[in-house]
């Protein structure tokens, strides 16, 4: 099957062929990896600490993932548009695959963490090559519908991955998490191989190295202060000083880099046209607005409502189901209205759902939580898929990787930034709460934010004590205080995506 994208390929020298049902099917195969992966393991947490020890260490399993894949995803944006999308996905792949194999026979958790690292690696390639790979294969009609169905994988890993975890926990071993993904990455090798063809006009390319170690560096110390700020350290302490203050030294040495480099690994032209910069900024919005309920939602509904995991994953699932579908018709209106409106009308919703969020009370029903995640889930189907297009669109293949991976990488930091500042809020507001306890449970109540665990794990008289009631109203005012924060991340997403023309056209470039 010839896609209608190589009719607008084949004029620059290269060409596409491809049975695109297959090679969409291994794309979401790919994705469900990289998704599942990134939260299949919260719930085993306990078993792999009762097997390795490390308990002070285990958040470093989620944040070194997040970091690698984070720093890496521009590199890998720029080496698909020199060397094609193939060999770029097969070595995240295989990166991919090879720590999963080191983490399932982690002795240690500072094994286990290194091993996660090399996973990080590897996901940073899958990612935003699938976005990429999908744009080359399908037209600009049919790219919000392809859009849906890879938001539809992310959020259906969103629910599923924890479920799971805690299944091969505790009936097999929390190291099958792991080798779960040899044969399914084994499958979607073989189907990437078997059908995906692509034509790649080579030449002379001089690698930027030296920009490729500095963005590196200079992201990883920058989202590191991010992840760990206010947690292994305060945020004015001298360690977070330091860091900050060498990453952003490294990114100003960065950009001095690539305005002399001959082939940037980041050509700095991604920030200076208004569809591009408009588009990134509200991909870091709808990276912290994603984060922000998948973290809280669940909190809300276990910790303040009482109702059971299960239930809460449900809740939060209306906002999986609300995203995909409105991708889905999000073409028809682009291609009428264009994509800025399109995406504006979205964010529009968006605010709305979470101004319903920031609306629930201390009382409310699940079925009213469902029903406000599945307005923002609608909103940003209807603004995700559209930016995400709008980008690609604006530029040939030769460039579509790299505005494809700055557009992800915006993302990606939207969610290392937001969870840094929502978990500072929570932190804050329980913080206080506990500091000043009423005096029918002063003395009762731990001093720390470990209290939470009397409404997070309470079974039986214990789940209503007065105890568990004032601090079941502390971590409603945390999550209240956290809606709300999101409501502004919205309203902010609103004047970002104001950035972009109302019509788009490709960009010509001297």
């Amino acid at each position: 099957m010839t896609t209608k994208s190589t009719a607008t390929t084949a004029s620059k020298g290269i060409g596409l062929r491809s049975e695109r049902g297959p090679v969409l099917a291994a794309i979401m195969l790919c994705t469900a990896l990289v998704a599942l992966d990134s939260t299949i393991i919260a719930t085993a947490v306990p078993s792999v600490v009762t097997d390795l020890g490390g308990f002070a260490q285990f958040p470093w399993l989620f944040s070194i993932y997040l970091l690698t894949q984070a720093v890496t995803v521009p590199i890998y944006g720029k080496l698909a548009d020199v060397f094609g999308r193939k060999p770029v996905m097969f070595f995240g792949i295989a990166a991919f695959l090879i720590g999963s194999v080191l983490c399932g026979v982690a002795w240690s958790m500072p094994a286990l963490i290194a091993f996660r690292a090399i996973q990080g690696i590897g996901a940073g390639a899958v990612q935003p090559i699938s976005m990429t790979m999908a744009g080359d294969l399908y037209t600009v009609e049919e790219r919000a519908r392809v859009q849906g169905y890879l938001a539809s994988v992310w959020g259906i890993s969103a629910v599923v991955g924890p479920t799971l975890g805690g299944v091969f926990a505790e009936y097999v071993s929390w190291r099958w998490i792991f080798f779960i993904n040899l044969p399914l990455g084994a499958l979607a090798t073989w189907m990437l191989a078997r059908r995906f063809k692509e034509q790649v006009k080579r030449g002379s390319h001089r690698i930027d190295y030296t920009g490729a170690a500095l963005l590196t560096g200079g992201s990883s110390l920058l989202i590191l202060g991010l992840l760990e700020g206010g947690v292994a350290w305060d945020w004015n302490s001298a360690p977070s000083l330091l860091i900050f203050a060498a990453g952003l030294l490294l990114i100003a040495a960065f950009v001095l880099v690539e305005r002399r480099a001959a082939e940037p690994v980041l050509p700095l032209w991604v920030f200076r046209r208004r569809t591009l910069t408009g588009g990134n900024l509200t991909s870091l919005g709808i990276g912290a607005l994603t984060i922000g309920l998948t973290s809280y939602v669940p909190t809300y509904a276990q910790g303040v409502l009482g109702t059971g995991a299960l239930v809460a994953g449900f809740a939060l699932a209306a906002l999986t189901v609300g995203w995909p579908l409105a991708a889905t018709f999000s073409g028809r209106f682009y291609m009428r209205i264009g994509f800025r409106d399109t995406a504006l009308i979205g964010i529009v919703v968006v605010v709305a759902g979470t101004v319903l969020c920031a609306l629930l009370g201390q009382n409310a029903m699940i079925w009213q939580v469902a029903a406000a995640c599945f307005v923002v889930g609608v909103g940003l189907g209807l603004s995700a898929s559209p930016t995400m297009v709008a980008v690609q669109s604006v530029v040939g293949w030769e460039r579509r990787g790299v505005v494809t991976a700055t557009n992800m990488f915006c993302r990606s930091l939207g969610s290392t930034v937001g969870a840094a500042v929502l978990g500072a809020i929570s932190n804050a507001t329980l913080s206080d709460r506990f500091a000043h306890p009423p005096a029918d449970v002063a003395g009762r109540v731990p001093d720390s934010l470990d209290a939470t665990s009397l409404v997070l794990k309470a079974q039986g008289p214990a789940a209503h004590s007065a105890a568990a009631s004032f601090v079941r109203g502390a971590l409603y005012d945390a999550v209240h205080h956290i809606f709300v924060a999101l409501v502004v991340v919205a309203v902010l997403s609103v004047a970002a995506l104001l950035l972009m023309p109302r019509r788009t056209t490709e960009l010509t470039f001297d």
